[in-house]
């Protein structure tokens, strides 16, 4: 038997009213070669994933982890 499963995002937009530098714009435009909207998202995204790497970082050598690299390929011991 055979189970498909199906995730449904659904996003909520929020229009908003917003002064923003214009020749900040039209670069970053440039750059993703999208609309203003999707170069915003993509800003806002790029925030998001690069605090969750900051403290991704902040955690280093702060975490102990014991995994045994060869059992979890699947491997035997010799």
């Amino acid at each position: 038997m055979v189970h498909i499963v199906i995730s449904i995002i659904i996003m909520t937009a929020r229009r908003v009213t917003a002064n923003l530098p214009g020749g900040l714009l039209d670069t970053a435009r440039k750059i993703t070669g999208k609309g203003i909207t999707e170069t915003i998202v993509e800003g806002l995204q790029e925030i998001r994933r690069r605090r969750f790497y900051e403290r991704a970082l902040a955690l280093q050598g702060k975490l102990r982890l014991r995994v045994d690299v060869e059992a979890v390929r699947g491997r035997r011991r010799r």
